[in-house]
C-alpha cells in the first residue's frame, strides 16, 4: 500500500485535481465543480488537517478508504477526520458526473489561539469509524449546507479584520449541530443502538466468567465492531454513561453480588473480576459506593 502524507491543503487540491482554494488553511470543495479525475495511481493519503464531507448520490463504485476498511458509499452521510488518519478514495469519471455534496478541510493552524482549537478534541465524532457516519435529514441537511455556504463565501470574499472571527464561528456553529445531530441518530435508531446494548451486556457477562482480567474500553469496543468513540457515544446518549463509566457499574454490580452471597475474600473476589491488584478494586468500589468492600459486606448482613 503506497501512503502519502500531505502537509498541506494546497497540495490536496493539487493532487486530486481541485479547484483552487482562496485561503491557504481552509477550504470548501463542491463536488459539482470537480470535472475530472486525475489519471494518476490511487494512493491512500495521511492528511495533516481536518476532513469533514457530505457525500451525495455516489454510485456504487465510489470506494471510499478510511484507516485499514473500505466501504461503498451510495447514500447522503456526513463523515469527519481528524489529522493523521488514513484516507483514500476512488472515483471513475462516470460517477462523477451525478457526485453531489461538499467537502471541508481545516488546517489545524487555521483554529491556533482560539478556543475552538481546544474545544476539537471534545468532537468525538472526528475518531468515528466512516460506517458510523452521519445520516442527516433533509432539515438538517439544509441547516449545514447554510453554514458551509456562508463559510465558502467569508473564504473567497475580500479578507479583513473580521474574517479569521466569522468563519471559527460559522465553523463551531456547524460542529455543534453535527453533535446535536449525532446524539439524534442515536436515540432515533434505537432498535440498532439497544441491540449494541444488549450485546454489550452479554460480552461483560462472558468476560467475567472467563476471568481474563479487567475488559478494556477498546477491547469492547473491537468486539462489537465499531469504534471506542462511537460506542462511549451512543452509550452516553442512551444510559446517561460512557463505556467505562458502565463497565464500572457492571463490576460493582457483580462485586457486590459476591461480597452478599459468597464467605470470598475480598481479595479473591478482586482477583475473579479481573483486577491485578485488590486495593485497585477497593479504591474504585469505594469511590462508586461510598463503602469499602469489608464495610459493604458488614452493612448488608445487619440488614438480614
Amino acid at each position: 500500500m503506497q501512503v502519502y502524507n500531505v502537509k498541506s491543503i494546497s497540495e490536496l487540491h493539487q493532487l486530486r485535481g481541485l479547484p483552487l482554494t482562496g485561503h491557504p488553511l481552509i477550504s470548501v470543495v463542491q463536488f459539482e465543480t470537480i470535472t475530472d479525475v486525475p489519471a494518476f495511481e490511487p494512493k491512500v493519503l495521511v492528511p495533516d488537517f481536518y476532513m469533514i464531507a457530505l457525500k451525495q448520490n455516489f454510485a456504487k463504485g465510489v470506494k471510499v478508504k478510511y484507516g485499514q476498511q473500505e466501504y461503498d458509499f451510495d447514500a447522503g452521510v456526513l463523515s469527519f477526520m481528524a489529522p493523521g488518519q488514513l484516507f483514500g478514495m476512488e472515483i471513475d469519471r462516470q460517477t462523477l458526473i451525478n457526485a453531489k455534496g461538499w467537502m471541508m478541510m481545516v488546517h489545524p493552524d487555521f483554529l491556533w489561539n482560539t478556543p475552538l482549537a481546544k474545544k476539537m478534541r471534545q468532537y468525538a465524532f472526528f475518531d468515528y469509524a466512516v460506517n458510523e457516519a452521519l445520516f442527516l435529514s433533509d432539515k438538517e441537511e439544509n441547516t449545514l449546507m447554510q453554514l458551509v455556504n456562508n463559510i465558502e463565501q467569508e473564504i473567497h470574499a475580500n479578507i479583513d479584520s473580521f474574517s479569521h472571527n466569522i468563519i471559527i464561528s460559522l465553523l463551531e456553529s456547524l460542529l455543534n449541530y453535527s453533535e446535536r445531530f449525532y446524539q439524534r441518530q442515536f436515540l432515533t435508531r434505537r432498535k440498532s443502538s439497544h441491540q449494541l446494548l444488549e450485546q454489550l451486556d452479554t460480552l461483560l457477562e462472558e468476560h467475567f466468567k472467563s476471568v481474563a482480567g479487567l475488559p478494556t474500553v477498546s477491547s469492547i469496543a473491537t468486539q462489537l465492531h465499531v469504534s471506542a468513540d462511537y460506542l462511549s457515544g451512543m452509550l452516553k446518549a442512551l444510559t446517561g454513561l460512557n463505556t467505562q463509566q458502565l463497565i464500572h457499574e457492571k463490576l460493582i454490580e457483580k462485586a457486590k453480588l459476591q461480597l452478599s452471597t459468597t464467605s470470598l475474600s475480598v481479595s479473591e473476589i478482586a482477583y475473579q473480576l479481573g483486577f491485578e491488584h485488590p486495593q485497585s478494586f477497593s479504591k474504585l468500589f469505594k469511590t462508586k459506593t461510598n463503602l469499602s468492600p469489608l464495610a459493604f459486606r458488614q452493612s448488608f448482613h445487619k440488614l438480614f
